[in-house]
């Protein structure tokens, strides 16, 4: 399906998505998570903006809520490998857990989500993933300077901008829910896990309520790093400029 954004720029996106677009000063986040109800499964709110892609999309779940938040893992594989896709070779794409994504060590963005009030063992009526990622950046002076942020165009994406990555995102992100279908959570976790920085000694796993838990070799208890409060802050994102730091 192509669809036409108000900047004249045509997405193409996958069947069973719609589109809507919110001009520059539009956060497609916070839009998607307060009319989630009524815009329904499959919204793709797009905001064009010539630093950032910005979207976000709204899912409906068939589980209770506990366990409906792993879509959030879901979400972040599709973003990951939508980037690998048009990434220059041997361009690595890793996740600062659980909700940031870095290109050759740079911070260019991440994900987020939201999700109604309600009980945890309630089938929740929507869940909405955004993501946002720096495609320039707009900061003076030698980029060697801020070697922890970075941007596509700096790390030699080409013809690759806000547009191409949102439907890029489409199509990774039902492929990753025909995978989770098929072959159960564990393969989008696996793909998930994978991405983190490796630390000797140490294996990790996802809870059935998304946490993140950690084994040391040779310890008997087991980490747990909760996703829940860990969502409440976005890590990668700065309120005073609405982006990546």
């Amino acid at each position: 399906m192509a669809s036409r954004t108000q900047m004249g720029t045509e997405l193409s996106l996958p069947p069973g998505f719609r589109l809507v677009t919110l001009r520059e000063v539009g956060d497609a986040f916070v839009h998607a998570r307060t009319h989630a109800a009524a815009l329904g499964a499959g919204t793709l709110v797009f905001v064009g903006r010539f630093d950032l892609s910005e979207f976000a999309v709204v899912l409906e779940p068939d589980e209770p809520l506990s366990t409906a938040r792993r879509a959030f893992y879901a979400g972040m594989c599709a973003l990951a490998d939508a980037l690998a896709a048009h990434a220059p070779p041997e361009k690595p794409i890793s996740f600062g857990w659980p909700d940031a994504i870095h290109v050759d060590g740079g911070l260019i963005g991440g994900g987020q989500l939201a999700w109604p009030g309600g009980l945890e063992n309630e089938q929740p009526e929507w869940l909405v993933f955004g993501a946002m990622i720096r495609t320039v950046s707009l900061a003076e002076g030698d980029p060697g300077l801020r070697p922890l942020a970075s941007a596509l165009e700096e790390e030699g994406f080409e013809d690759f901008g806000a547009a191409q990555l949102a439907e890029s995102f489409s199509r990774h992100l039902m492929t990753a829910f025909d995978t989770w279908r098929e072959r159960g959570f564990g393969a989008v976790s696996r793909d998930y896990l994978s991405r983190l920085a490796p630390e000797q000694g140490v294996s990790r796993s996802i809870a059935d309520n998304g946490d993140l838990l950690i084994r040391r070799m040779g310890k008997v208890e087991v980490e747990r790093c909760p996703l829940v409060p860990a969502l409440a802050k976005p890590s990668w994102l700065d309120p005073a400029t609405r982006g990546p730091p």
